[in-house]
């Protein structure tokens, strides 16, 4: 009882203050028609003060005539001051009056002057802090007292029946009108209300808590007669609930954002109360659709963005529950209800209105961060979800899920063409589509075909329904990208980007997948089709932008419609990949890239050049998940004129045809792009051919033999030499960094392969039946004398240190086939390790690595080459190391000698040369070469 005094007590408060609320109502209307007199009767350059008129008090006047006085710069003269005039002189109304006038000539704007063009811009009025006294005093209770209220009447209703006072039927009827007399004094306090009040207090605001109040009353007794003493049905449950949470939904325009959420859980929890024992799917998500749209409506009234994203978040948290939860599922009321989501957001916050910051936040980040993003992010995010969770249900109608999904899917994208803040929708749908494709695949990865009985043949398995959505949900985004970039190119150019990646790689990515899970992989009409449609589809549309490009946007790059392009050629691929297969598409594809680079005789697009380049790195990965083209067991074993001459080699020759009509492109990226790319498929080409000539036409992953692998750092140094060739003619970064690239790999190679792990000696490989042309020939002399080769061509022309290494990679292979022929002389075709050493062998490398020092210091001061000369002593020293230490110990006799004379002999030889080319550089006549440096 102590709460309804209470809550008479302040309605009669309320009452009381009625009086005075009205006079300063028309107090403010006569202020108001007092500034509008003045402006229009009076120049603002006139000094003389304003009369107030008889029937406004004059403290009112004093007032209202300060309020508009002109600034201090535009002053013809000072205004005179009005006597100041007694507080206790005035009545009591005229104080009240004076207050409210005050407050409202601080709220007003100063009218802008009249006599001047200038105008003084006026300071922005500085936001009032609250004090302590003010959360305590005036809006903490408000928020208790609300909730108070609430608890009141549950609390209310328990004591009554605690006491057993009142019968259900009373006590449900008493709770009514509790809840009916708190609504009804909050909207008799909203309109008493002071408009000071309603501005600074509008998120603790009375009328609204006491709104809310009486809302959660009503719910709770509509509640109480249905689920606890069962007075009525759950069809009129459903339809009183439903009705007190759009009234408050209705009520929120007046009272606030925090009352229209109240409502909005209202109704999103009253499908959940009212259970019914034959729950009706379309009743309830005809009801969510209404909330929603009630919802919407609302705060697209009062630009409200926090709700919205609510109801975004309770409709597909319901299309999931619904999803998960129903025993006959039926697809189409969700979809249905999330469809309406989706094409009511795009009405009720259009994009003349919304997202207008994108001028002020341009680039990328602006794009993704443009309002209302809570609203667009939750729509696109519980938009995909259901459809992705409708894939994994079974529907008990003729509805396909899959085809519910995409059909939400396509609304989503629908909105994210529409509005140029609708980035994330049109991303996530994009990302959707692909995802709830591969779902599907996934899931009739598992379907069970049943085994032929007898003779009958096997079941034949179709996928049209998946083939058929697919596909014509890519057709959607690629028209819905032509939509977009017609409305928006222009003011748009990174959504418009977006838009033409989506408008080809959802297409693209659908059809791959649908054609790699449910097409013929040998030959499949419907994926080529749709592909080479595609593609054309695609090319005109580049055609028509090139064509729309506006004039000021000459000299840059419109990266929509080369996206396009590149598009197209995605689509043609495609085609390719469907229509045919092995070698034909490996050969085609780069036959596809080269017609785009001829299409630069007719169109002088930016990206036709880089198709080639595209197509390359296709083949790349087709050689890759199939080195032989063909297969294995179709591959022939005659060498070079095999499949892998044209499967290769075509590809090849194209890349270098093109880095050819590339050459003077003012491009540097693709010209060098495709000069790198042509030299590695050269390569490429040339080893694979080679391997498989030496393999017996296999190629597998067998380790290479000491002779395949000579042919491989053959092909690696020649190709150095070649890049470096390339280069003198016309200077590229791609040829001088190739070339450094190409030798380092192959000195790797020398240095790992051909001194330790493919060496005769440690493998025990055979060298050969013949004296000189034999396995050593080919693994260590013609590399070496390659290695010198290119160093020599490199003296001057690349830095000293690459020059170095190129010459004593040379010198260590020259090394070792003189050091591994003296073995092979003494020991026969195997030199493997096993066989040990004999006496006159051992005295034999003495003589040639002497013979070899005193070959390189000749060579080295005849070109001047130190790092030769370098060799010639390193070698010296190593022969001088060998004499001392293992021909003393294990030679005998005249060998013996013979090894410690031949050492002295050269040595004191070395000394010899070295002194006259000392001697010359004090400048005596010489005569070896005085142009000599000596290092």
């Amino acid at each position: 009882m102590i709460e309804i005094l209470l809550l008479l007590l302040v309605i009669l408060m309320v009452g009381l203050y009625r009086k005075t609320s009205t006079r300063v109502a028309a107090l403010e209307k006569e202020l108001e028609a007092i500034k509008v007199g003045l402006l229009s009767t009076q120049p603002v350059s006139t000094a003389a003060p304003v009369a107030a008129p008889a029937t406004v008090p004059a403290a009112a006047a004093v007032i209202a005539t300060e309020a508009v006085t002109e600034e201090p710069a535009v002053r013809a003269e000072p205004v005179p001051q009005a006597e100041p005039v007694a507080a206790e002189a005035l009545p009591e109304e005229t104080i009240a009056a004076s207050v409210a006038a005050e407050d409202v000539a601080a709220r007003e704007e100063a009218p802008a002057p009249v006599a001047t063009t200038t105008r003084t811009p006026t300071p922005a009025k500085p936001k009032n802090r609250e004090n302590l006294e003010s959360y305590l005093g005036a809006r903490w209770p408000v928020w208790v007292g609300g909730v108070a209220l609430a608890f009141g009447g549950i609390f209310l209703v328990r004591a009554s029946i605690e006491a057993g006072l009142l019968g259900p039927g009373a006590r449900l009827v008493l709770a009514c009108l509790f809840g009916l007399v708190l609504m009804a004094g909050g909207e008799i306090v909203r309109r008493r209300a002071m408009p000071q009040v309603s501005d600074r207090f509008s998120n603790a605001m009375i009328p609204g808590a006491l709104t809310a109040a009486g809302a959660v009353t009503l719910l709770g007794a509509i509640y109480a007669a249905y689920g606890v003493y069962e007075f009525i049905g759950a069809t009129p449950a459903f339809i009183l609930l439903a009705l007190v949470s759009f009234a408050t939904i209705g009520l929120s325009l007046l009272h606030g954002q925090a009352l229209a959420g109240l409502g909005l859980l209202a109704s999103l929890l009253t499908p959940a109360l009212v259970a019914s024992e034959q729950p009706n799917a379309n009743a309830l998500f005809i009801f969510l659709g209404l909330t929603w749209v009630a919802v919407n409506a609302a705060s697209r009234f009062r630009r409200w963005t926090i709700v919205p994203m609510l109801a975004n978040i309770g409709i597909g948290l319901w299309a999931i529950a619904y999803t998960f939860g129903a025993n006959d599922f039926d697809p189409m009321p969700p979809t249905l209800t999330l469809i309406v989501m989706i094409a009511g957001t795009g009405f009720f916050w259009p994009g003349a209105v919304y997202g207008t910051d994108r001028v002020a936040k341009s680039g990328w980040s602006g794009l993704l961060g443009r309002q209302p993003l809570t609203i667009t992010l939750s729509v696109a995010i519980m938009s995909a979800l259901p459809a992705l969770a409708m894939l994994v249900a079974d529907s008990v109608t003729g509805v396909d899920p899959y085809f519910a999904s995409a059909a939400v899917i396509a609304a989503l994208a629908a909105l994210g063409a529409s509005r140029a803040y609708t980035v994330w929708p049109a991303m996530i749908a994009a990302g959707g589509a692909v995802l709830n494709l591969f779902v599907v695949a996934l899931l009739l990865l598992d379907t069970y075909v049943p085994q032929p009985v007898g003779n009958e043949p096997l079941p034949v398995v179709t996928y049209a329904t998946e083939v058929g959505v697919s596909l014509l949900l890519g057709a959607v985004f690629t028209l819905l990208g032509f939509a977009f970039l017609k409305r928006f190119r222009k003011t748009e150019p990174e959504f418009s980007m977006v838009w033409s990646v989506l408008m080809s790689g959802v297409p693209v990515a659908l059809a791959t997948i649908s054609f790699l899970n449910f097409g013929n992989l040998g030959h499949d009409w419907t994926h080529g089709l749709y592909g080479l449609g595609l593609g054309l589809v695609l090319l005109a549309g580049a055609e028509w932008l090139f064509r729309e490009r506006d004039e000021t946007s000459e000299g840059r790059i419109d990266w929509a419609a080369n996206l396009v392009v590149a598009g197209s050629f995605a689509g043609f691929t495609l085609a390719l990949h469907a229509l045919t297969n092995g070698i034909v598409t490996t050969i085609l594809v780069s036959v596809l890239g080269f017609a785009y680079v001829l299409g630069m005789r007719a169109r002088p697009w930016p990206a036709l050049p880089w198709m080639m380049a595209a197509a390359i790195l296709i083949v790349f990965g087709r050689i890759a998940w199939e080195p032989t083209l063909i297969g294995q067991n179709s591959l022939g074993t005659t060498p070079f004129f095999n499949a892998l001459l044209p499967g290769y080699g075509i590809p090849t020759l194209l890349a270098i045809v093109t880095a050819y009509l590339l050459k003077d492109s003012s491009d540097f990226r693709i010209r060098n792009l495709m000069q790198a790319l042509a030299s590695l498929a050269s390569l490429m080409t040339v080893a694979v051919l080679v391997r498989h000539a030496m393999n017996g036409g296999v190629l597998d992953d067998r380790v290479p033999t000491l002779g395949e692998q000579s042919i491989y750092t053959l092909l690696t140094v020649g190709f150095s030499g070649i890049l470096m060739t390339l280069d003198f003619k016309r200077p590229s970064p791609v040829f001088r960094w190739g070339s450094m690239i190409a030798g380092v790999l192959a000195t790797a190679n020398a240095l790992s392969l051909h001194v330790f792990g493919l060496n005769p000696y440690f493998s025990g490989e055979n060298t050969g039946a013949w004296p000189f042309f034999n396995l050593l020939l080919l693994g260590y002399l013609l590399p070496g004398l390659a290695y010198a080769l290119v160093a020599y061509y490199a003296r001057g022309r690349r830095p000293m240190p690459y020059v170095i290494m190129l010459a004593l990679a040379g010198a260590v292979l020259g090394f070792l086939w003189a050091t591994l022929s003296v073995r092979r002389f003494w020991q026969g075709e195997n030199i493997a390790d096993w066989k040990g050493f004999m006496a006159a062998e051992t005295y034999t490398y003495s003589v040639v690595w002497l013979l070899i020092g005193v070959a390189l210091l000749a060579i080295g001061s005849k070109l001047d080459a130190k790092s030769l000369r370098l060799a010639s002593a390193g070698l010296v020293l190593v022969a001088v190391v060998k004499v001392f230490l293992v021909d003393m110990s294990n030679l005998e006799g005249i060998l013996r000698a013979l090894s410690f004379i031949g050492l002295g002999a050269v040595l004191i030889g070395i000394g010899l040369f070295y002194q006259r080319i000392l001697v010359n550089k004090s400048g005596e006549p010489a005569a070896v070469d005085s142009q000599e440096p000596v290092s």
